[in-house]
């Protein structure tokens, strides 16, 4: 894959699970659009720590990112509702033109269970979900990339656990 990645929405897909005391809440595109406008320049600056390796943890700054809940249900790639409405916003944002450069990898990503192989095919298919639903909401092919993961990059410790299940979009800097 071309490009190196700069780290921006983390669309987390949780099922079967209580979800978080955001999952409520709808992102709309203008939050989107705001956020990636400023996020495109962030690899330019670069920085030195001087001190002990923890003075130094302590000083990074936080990723910048924000959460919109793709949710799945246990090995499918159905979207619920609430899916729906946040990648139609985000297709929404997508198609503004302060966006209209933004190149995305869309990358699959699943918990522990099952074979590593099931698992590779299962993120693959909710990658290839994502994009084609933002496809058919109108958003050039050439813009976004699936890529399927499995099981390799757990949000969480538990490996297990149903956060793990997700779509991750990440800004592709070309």
């Amino acid at each position: 894959m071309n490009g190196k990645y700069l780290a921006a929405v983390l669309f987390g897909a949780v099922s079967l699970a209580a979800p978080p005391a955001f999952a409520d809440s709808q992102v709309k595109a203008n939050e989107i659009i705001d956020f990636f406008a400023k996020s495109a320049n962030q690899g330019a600056t670069r920085g030195i720590c001087i001190g002990t390796t923890a003075e130094c943890e302590q000083s990074k700054p936080k990723p910048a990112g924000f959460d919109m809940l793709i949710n799945f249900e246990l090995n499918s790639t159905q979207f619920t509702t609430q899916a729906q409405q946040n990648l139609k916003e985000f297709a929404k944002a997508l198609s503004d033109s302060r966006l209209s450069t933004a190149h995305f990898v869309v990358e699959g990503h699943t918990d522990a269970r099952g074979t590593d192989e099931y698992n590779f095919g299962l993120s693959e298919r909710r990658a290839q979900a994502v994009t084609a639903f933002l496809l058919q909401n109108g958003i050039a092919g050439d813009r976004v990339t699936a890529v399927g993961m499995g099981k390799t990059k757990p949000r969480t410790a538990d490996p297990m656990d149903a956060i793990n299940r997700r779509v991750e979009l990440r800004l592709q800097v070309q």
